[in-house]
């Protein structure tokens, strides 16, 4: 065969399976095509087989832990919502009108009477006496300053703060909780300034819970919590200053104020999630502790002295200079360096002879 009959016809392009020309397929040279060649073949247009239902659009191999997981439904937030009650004067208008039926359908059975209850009548009879119950049983008392915590099979329904008498549904659990403002006085409690003294603190706390259901649900006992929080709390505020300031001005522990705020603000936040708001948390007492007591106390007052004998040195410093300044620029005396010295030395002793001694030296 010549090479015009091995040439395929002009718009008898033979296409495999893929939609690949098959001259392509056996073309020696791997050139892509001109333009003007792919201009001479017509556009083919294949119709587009309908998928189907059955087989996925994608080819991609999908598995079950390829598969979108549902986050699983998160529990309510548990914050404090009033529960379930009814004031109690309704359950005792309840009960006794259930009351009232029973008796009448009693008086309708009594035995000189010649008619009979009706089973439907038995069944009413039996509901009064249920109802009755429901009633009576459900009726508690509620206090000032406290509240009622309700749950059911170990979910949270709600918290009850009425005062008076209440009705309940018996069926809940019900525990009662202080909701009143309170102060607790801690015991000494172990703490390191600073330095690293060792210090006692006594620490003073009012406060009252504000989420009956975070400070009765979310741990085991609000009071242990609270303990602990203060003692760390005290542990973290004292050890950021010391307890004195020995060699020279600065903020110490002996500021009440602002310690105790700085404690009352660290000791809220941490109490805020189970629901106990701290109102004031205040050092009462913060001393030394008793190893070492005695010589925190040297050094206190060491350093009271070396204030005081500073201050008196540099007021006497000050006179001298003042009374020598004045001699002199008034032409009161004219003084040689020599007897500058003896002047200033005169003078020295008798001013620190008035206000108690030179520094290191004893007053006979």
């Amino acid at each position: 065969m010549t090479e015009q009959q091995k040439r395929p016809l002009p718009g008898r392009v033979r296409f495999h399976a893929d939609g690949i020309p098959m001259d392509d397929l056996f073309r020696a040279d791997p050139a892509p095509r001109t333009e003007s060649r792919t201009a001479t073949l017509p556009a083919v247009h294949r119709p587009a087989r309908p998928e189907s239902p059955e087989q996925p659009k994608s080819r991609e191999r999908t598995g079950p832990l390829e598969l979108p997981l549902r986050p699983p439904p998160e529990e309510p937030e548990l914050v404090e919502r009033n529960g379930p009650a009814l004031p109690g004067w309704c359950a005792v208008l309840v009960g006794l009108t259930a009351l009232g039926a029973a008796a009448a359908l009693m008086w309708r059975a009594r035995p000189l009477h010649p008619v009979q209850l009706l089973p439907w009548e038995w069944a009413a009879l039996g509901g009064c006496a249920v109802v009755a119950v429901l009633a009576f049983g459900g009726l508690t008392r509620g206090r000032t300053g406290s509240a009622w915590v309700l749950s059911l099979f170990g979910r949270y329904r709600g918290s009850v703060r009425r005062t008076g008498l209440v009705w309940i549904s018996p069926f809940v659990l019900r525990r009662r909780i202080d909701v009143r403002l309170r102060h607790w006085r801690s015991e000494p409690i172990a703490v390191v300034d600073a330095e690293g003294a060792a210090l006692r603190v006594v620490v003073l706390v009012v406060w009252s819970v504000r989420d009956t259901a975070r400070a009765l649900l979310s741990v085991d006992d609000h009071l242990d919590y609270l303990r602990e929080q203060v003692e760390a709390a005290t542990a973290r505020v004292l050890s950021q200053l010391p307890a004195d300031a020995f060699r020279g001005e600065g903020p110490t522990l002996r500021d009440a104020e602002a310690v105790g705020a700085r404690l009352t603000r660290l000791l809220a936040a941490e109490c805020r999630p189970v629901g106990i708001a701290v109102f004031s948390a205040q050092p009462t007492r913060i001393e030394y502790a008793p190893e070492v007591a005695a010589a925190m106390r040297r050094r206190q007052i060491a350093a009271l002295d070396a204030r005081h004998r500073d201050s008196v040195l540099t007021g006497v410093i000050d006179a001298v200079d003042d009374t020598v300044t004045r001699l002199t620029a008034r032409g009161l005396v004219e003084l040689d360096d020599f007897e500058r010295q003896a002047l200033v030395k005169d003078l020295t002793v008798a001013f620190s002879t008035r206000r108690g001694g030179l520094p290191g030296q004893e007053q006979e």
